[in-house]
Order: C-alpha cells, then sequence, then structure tokens
C-alpha cells in the first residue's frame, strides 16, 4: 500500500514514540476512533505496525531485537529525556551497574558532569563515554564482546558481577510484558541482567515507552524487583496498578 498524508503521521507518531494507544491518535489526528482502528488494522496488515490491546506499537519480532544503530534514533528525545532525569537522581559519590542498551548509553552521556562515580558496565559504548570523564572510574567485565552493539555477555561475565555489591543497578530492558514480566532476547545477556538484578541494593530501570506491551522471548525477571521505573511517558494499562502493586516509583520524565 502508498500510505496516505494523515496514516503517514500516524506512522511518525509512533516511531517517535515507540508505542501509542488509539485514544492518543485519535486526539492527535483530530479524527474518530473508527478511522484510527481502520488506518492501523490496515497499516498493521502490511507488517509497518503492530498492534496491541488499546494501541500500537513498532512492529518486532519476539526473537531479534532490531539493529543498535536504529535503536538509537527510535525515541531518541525521549530516552534523552529518561537520562536526565535518572543522572539528576544519581548522587555523586556512588557505585552502580549501567548494563547493555541504548537508553543505558543516553544514562552515561547524561552522568557525564558527575564526580567520584565508580561504574560497572557489560557496554563497551558506556565505558568509552564514561572513561572520558577523569571523575569516574569504569569498570568493565570480561566476557564475549556482541560486535553488533558492544555488548559483553556470557559466563565471564556474570563471574565478574558477582563479586560486588553496588549502590544502584541502572537498567535498560527489551520490553515489560502485561503480566509484569521484564523479557531481552539474547539469553546470554540475560544471564547478565539476572545477575546485576541480584547484585545492587537498588535497581532503576529506565525504558522508553515502547518497552511496554512489547515482547521478547527471554525472562529477566519481575517488576516486582524494580525499586524505580524511569520512563517518558504514562504507561497504558494495567502497567500503572502492575506497578502500584510491586511498590515500583514511577518517574516520568517531561
Amino acid at each position: 500500500m502508498q500510505p496516505n498524508p494523515r496514516q503517514l503521521t500516524l506512522l511518525s507518531l509512533v516511531q517517535a514514540r515507540g508505542s501509542v494507544s488509539v485514544e492518543q491518535l485519535a486526539e492527535h489526528l483530530q479524527v474518530t476512533l473508527q478511522t484510527v482502528r481502520r488506518d492501523v488494522q490496515r497499516l498493521a496488515d502490511e507488517g509497518l505496525l503492530a498492534r496491541f490491546h488499546g494501541g500500537v506499537r513498532v512492529p518486532s519480532s519476539t526473537t531479534e531485537n532490531i539493529a543498535h544503530q536504529q535503536r538509537e534514533s527510535l525515541n531518541a528525545e525521549g530516552k534523552s529525556r529518561i537520562a536526565r532525569a535518572v543522572a539528576a537522581a544519581v548522587p555523586n559519590g556512588c557505585s552502580l551497574i549501567l548494563n547493555i542498551g541504548t537508553t543505558t548509553e543516553a544514562v552515561a552521556h547524561a552522568l557525564s558532569e558527575h564526580s567520584g562515580l565508580r561504574v560497572i558496565t557489560n557496554n563497551l559504548n558506556v565505558a568509552r563515554i564514561l572513561s572520558a570523564n577523569p571523575r569516574t572510574e569504569v569498570i568493565v567485565t570480561g566476557g564475549v564482546v556482541r560486535g553488533r552493539d558492544q555488548g559483553v555477555v556470557g559466563e565471564a561475565a556474570v563471574d565478574f558481577i558477582r563479586q560486588f555489591k553496588v549502590d544502584l543497578a541502572v537498567m535498560g530492558i527489551s520490553g515489560i510484558e502485561a503480566d509484569g514480566t521484564l523479557r531481552d532476547y539474547d539469553y546470554r545477556e540475560v544471564k547478565v541482567a539476572q545477575t546485576i538484578l541480584s547484585h545492587a541494593r537498588e535497581v532503576w530501570m529506565a525504558a522508553d515507552a515502547s518497552k511496554f506491551n512489547r515482547p521478547a522471548m527471554v525472562e529477566v525477571g519481575q517488576l516486582s524487583q524494580v525499586d524505580r521505573l524511569f520512563t517518558d511517558a504514562a504507561p497504558p494499562d494495567p502497567f500503572p496498578q502492575l506497578l502500584a502493586d510491586a511498590g515500583v516509583q514511577l518517574h516520568i520524565a517531561h
């Protein structure tokens, strides 16, 4: 199909935000819910959008994440707001772990003016960003380097992280499902993430709105293991209640 101008605007809005409710689309486009649902159905039939209950998101696979370069540009403005909110909450002189992900890389940029940080990471991009700051000490895990995103994975990374207990873990995630399950794609990366969850005094999740209702194959953990969730837009139902039940502090970076 050749999308009409309204459908192109709809696509751009979803790509910018990652996921959008049908009501938000109707309000933004100033059309009826029926019109939005019809457009969404046509675009979903062409594989340009993926539907979930109450909204739409960028299409994705449960077995493979989209490319790192594409993830960097996807909702970059929202990730930047999340990163600034996280950095504002991180005190100087603390220890933390940053894991793999474009959102945690944005957090690393936002932490560039901090001092006295001791950062453990299995993300070489994070290490490159933060090592430019002479007031921050960066410790990189051992393991296998994934060339596509400079993430370090495998048992060596797991064994390395087990030596530490840090003040904060700032983690990205590929998907948060409607039952509160945290999910990712690479089981080797998940093993590292699970170790990080259990070796931090507080766990902060940095996830833009596209991660809600996004499927992925491997279970990392549950929302109940997270202390704070930083995102860029109000999460759709049922997540507000899930977060409240799990005792997770929600921070929306406006």
